[in-house]
This record gives structure tokens, sequence and C-alpha cells, in this order.
């Protein structure tokens, strides 16, 4: 198991951030991934690439996991395993396809998190940190 450890925002330099993850909602229920290479879900996210923002790098991995193209993304705190990444809470309003380029295979919509996680100890700890800030 990873140490997952939390900041408050603004204890790191945004310039240290390598991932943004997004517990995200749509119409009260939860939204996770599913890989094409995995049968397991996740919460949408991934790495931060050069010359991007977090809320850049949040837009786009929210549409290439999900196809979402209307949402509203809110900042948490910073994690971190090995290095610090962004935990965000997504609201979701519209979806587009997901392109077929992409690695997500399906995306599902959940009134709990699922039992069938890809990284269970992590993600259980990032949606307990979302359900307690946001109070859900």
């Amino acid at each position: 198991m990873f140490t997952v450890t939390f900041n408050k925002l603004g204890e790191i330099d945004e310039s240290l951030y390598t991932r943004v993850v997004c517990v995200s909602r749509y119409n009260g229920k939860w939204v996770y991934c599913r890989h094409k290479e995995r049968e397991t879900w996740e919460i949408p996210g991934g790495h931060i690439e050069s010359g991007e923002d977090w809320l850049t790098a949040a837009k786009r991995e929210m549409f290439e996991e999900t196809g979402a193209t209307d949402l509203e993304i809110e900042p948490i705190c910073i994690y971190s395993i090995s290095k610090p990444g962004l935990l965000c809470f997504a609201e979701i309003k519209e979806f587009g396809e997901i392109p077929e380029e992409f690695e997500i295979k399906e995306i599902g919509f959940f009134d709990e998190e699922p039992e069938n996680l890809t990284y269970p100890d992590t993600h259980k700890l990032l949606f307990k940190k979302i359900k307690e800030v946001k109070s859900l």
C-alpha cells in the first residue's frame, strides 16, 4: 500500500504538481471510468503535461476519460504519493463522445464508490476526502 499525504492548497507550489485527479458527479451520481485494458474502475485524471496548468490538464483529462464537455472543476487539496498532485471535485453538466483513440472503454455512474477499483487504497482515500470536504 502506498502512503498518501494531504496538504492544503498553497502549501506546495503549483509548478510541482505532476497530476490532477477529479472525483466527479453527474446528476447526483459518481462518475468513474474503465480503461480499455482493465476491468476495474478509476477516478478520472492523469498527468499534467509540459506547458499545461492544472486546470487545462484537468479539463483535457476529463474529456479524454469521460467525454465531459461542460463541467465545473474545483481544486480541493494537494495529495502526494511519491510526488504532489492536485485533487479536484468536478460537477459534470454535459458529455460528448469519448474519442476512440483514447484509452478509456466506458464510463459508469454510481450511487456510491464502486467495489472493483484499479487502485483501491488510493481511490478510497481520495473519495473519502472529497466526501468530507464537500459534505456529500
